[in-house]
């Protein structure tokens, strides 16, 4: 089987459709051309991550870069159609590919020329042509892979540079001549080979093969089965499990929609035969793979980038990542608790569950390989190199037990093709998504329409914010979290840090507010996912996670305001900012599914009353948490005072 392993919000093909619809045009030379094309491209990266010099080869990073988009975009050609629904990879395909890679290699055999003489600026006519030809096939690889509204998106914001001086005020930038802006798109060090190409080639690659050969060593199954020992058997078992083993499978493997068609094929199905209805398992299924993207050590493609924009080691990044996410899935597992002690659900029968030892003794080595990468990510900080030495980790042990029974040519052969297709799917989007990096720096508009938009809201925090969340949102619908996240990165980021929100948390809040498309209406990949397995309608499963997940629109908000919810303050106040989150998320939950710990089901007067609680319990400021907390408080009491039977748990 070929698990889509694309990053975070990459993957925005039909995700209904059968998974392995890729691979099927890729059968007979075009297979063979693919693999030779994965087998040379990983070389060449592991050549440069390791500096190796295999056979003298030591290219300048520009060079590298060039031959990464030329092997990788090459595949892309032949794995994705010109249109939906051709199965056989056409003539035009071919010479796509042939474009492509010999302008890569032309390029790329001439990148410490281009870089002394400057040809971003002045070039022959030879090479403008080549740029030219470089951006049109950077536009058609990125219209295969993407959406047609990012393919406008990008094409627009392209082309910026050619009318930037017909801009009224804030708009207006420099102007450039055709000429001019395809040799900064292509030559230039802040476009095609900017900032974003640069963390695919330099970091994600060894990610993506990571997150194959996870997928194809039997993670997801082992994650499935470890978390069905710890809580198959406990009430609404089925729906804790979905909500464990999607988080900890996505965690590494990084695809929202890849986690839901993994785990979710076996997770959704238990969760309605133990009496959950087909909506509310699919939510439940949405939002756990959504989530998965938020939870560290592999965030995906935007948290990478994220880190090379604030100039940070990724650690950074982790740590601050690590208790919104927890807070998340706090959330999540304690609705589906309540939901199933009002709705008197049980977990799945001791003969369904896999024993935990056994369990552990089978699979220790995925728990060692979360361990090697957590350390090495975090305390050698070996961003680039860690995927590498895990996936050698878990090849040696797969090796060792026997996995390789019946895994011949043919199937290592599949296993290079499938890491080869989620580079160049990455790649293809990249690489478009980098002309709109270069155009707002190409012509200024940037740095001016983040002063711009401080000036027009008056430095008022509230106003920003709002704008910001409403254009990730907006965005996020037809777009990537990548593309989304880098587009405001550039032009919002910069607005809010200038009015003092922390640089960690303005970027963060944009980065969340671009995930919660997943789950939201009408795009909502994720809730389409879970709906398409549980037989359900895809909007009511997408309304459903909204309000299931509704806990990851309000953390963005709380922790711009307080920083400490990321890590970022003392630890006195951390703890304290911590732990009134925790009970807002308890609070939250019980009024969400109507029934509250140590109280059973609750009236409507009482819910709205605990909601109340939760969202000013969650606001960081001491006064808001006193009458949150008295509020929770005196609600208890009157419910406890009311209550003739006995407390139930």
């Amino acid at each position: 089987m070929t698990i889509d392993t694309a990053l975070p919000g990459e993957a925005r093909a039909e995700v209904i459709e059968d998974p392995e619809a890729r691979s099927k045009r890729l059968r007979g030379p075009a297979f063979w051309t693919a693999f030779l094309l994965s087998a040379v491209g990983l070389v060449v990266t592991i050549n440069q991550m390791f500096n190796l010099g295999i056979a003298g080869f030591r290219p300048v990073s520009t060079a590298y870069y060039y031959l990464v988009i030329g092997l990788f975009s090459g595949i892309g050609f032949l794995a994705f159609p010109a249109r939906k629904g051709q199965k056989d990879v056409q003539w035009y395909d071919w010479l796509l590919l042939v474009l492509s890679l010999s302008a890569s290699v032309w390029i790329a055999s001439r990148a410490q020329y281009i870089l002394d003489r400057g040809w971003n600026l002045e070039a022959p006519l030879e090479a403008t042509l080549v740029a030219g030809l470089y951006v049109a096939l950077a536009l058609e690889a990125l219209r295969r892979t993407g959406e047609v509204i990012l393919f406008g998106f990008c094409l627009i914001f392209g082309a910026y540079p050619l009318y930037a001086g017909h801009m009224p005020g804030f708009l207006w930038g420099v102007e450039l001549d055709l000429g001019q802006t395809l040799r900064e798109h292509v030559y230039g060090l802040e476009s095609i080979i900017g900032i974003p190409m640069q963390v695919v080639a330099d970091t994600l690659i060894g990610f993506i093969v990571f997150g194959v050969v996870l997928a194809n060593t039997g993670g997801g199954t082992f994650f499935m089965d470890f978390a069905s020992s710890l809580m198959g058997r406990t009430r609404g078992g089925p729906a804790k499990v979905a909500i464990v083993s999607s988080g900890l499978f996505g965690m590494l493997s990084g695809s929202p929609t890849s986690n839901v068609l993994t785990t979710g094929t076996l997770t959704i199905p238990t969760m309605k035969r133990c009496g959950y209805p087909p909506v509310y398992a699919g939510a439940v299924e949405a939002c756990a793979s959504t989530g998965s993207c938020l939870m560290p050590p592999v965030m995906g493609a935007a948290a990478f980038i994220m880190a090379n924009f604030l100039n940070v080691p990724y650690a950074e990044v982790v740590k601050a990542a690590f208790l919104p996410a927890i807070l998340f899935y706090l959330a999540l597992f304690l609705q589906t608790d309540c939901y199933a002690a009002r709705n008197g659900l049980r977990g799945v029968g001791a003969g369904e569950v896999p024993p935990l030892l056994r369990t552990l003794v089978s699979g220790w080595y995925y728990i060692a390989a979360l361990i090697g990468l957590t350390v090495l990510l975090l305390n050698w900080r070996l961003e680039g190199e860690a995927p590498f030495w895990i996936t050698l980790f878990l090849l040696a042990v797969a090796v060792l037990r026997g996995r390789t029974i019946g895994f011949d040519l043919r199937a290592f052969a599949q296993l290079v093709v499938d890491v080869g297709q989620a580079v160049a799917q990455l790649v293809c989007l990249i690489a478009g998504i980098g002309l709109i990096v270069g155009a707002m720096s190409i012509t200024g508009v940037a740095n001016s329409f983040s002063r711009e938009l401080v000036q027009y809201a008056g430095g008022n925090i509230a106003l920003l914010l709002g704008a910001g969340a409403l254009t990730s949102f907006v965005l996020g619908m037809g777009m990537t979290a990548s593309a989304c996240y880098i587009f405001l990165a550039i032009v919002l980021a910069p607005a809010l840090v200038q009015i003092g929100v922390d640089p960690m948390a303005a970027h963060l809040y944009i980065f969340y507010w671009g995930m919660v498309s997943f789950i939201t209406p009408p795009v909502a990949l994720a809730a389409i996912a879970a709906a398409s397995i549980a037989k359900a309608d895809a909007m009511e499963v997408g309304f459903k996670a909204l309000r299931i997940g509704s806990v990851l629109l309000l953390l963005p908000v709380f922790f711009v305001l307080q920083p400490a919810l990321i890590l970022n303050g003392p630890i006195g106040t951390t703890i304290a900012v911590a732990s009134s989150a925790v009970l807002a998320v308890l609070l939250l939950a019980a009024a969400f599914e109507g029934y509250l710990w140590l109280i059973g089901p609750v009236p409507a007067w009482a819910r709205a009353a605990l909601g109340a609680a939760g969202l000013l319990l969650f606001i960081p400021e001491f006064y808001t948490d006193v009458a949150g907390a008295v509020l929770a408080a005196a609600t208890v009491g009157v419910l406890l005072l009311l209550s003739r039977r006995r407390p139930a748990l």
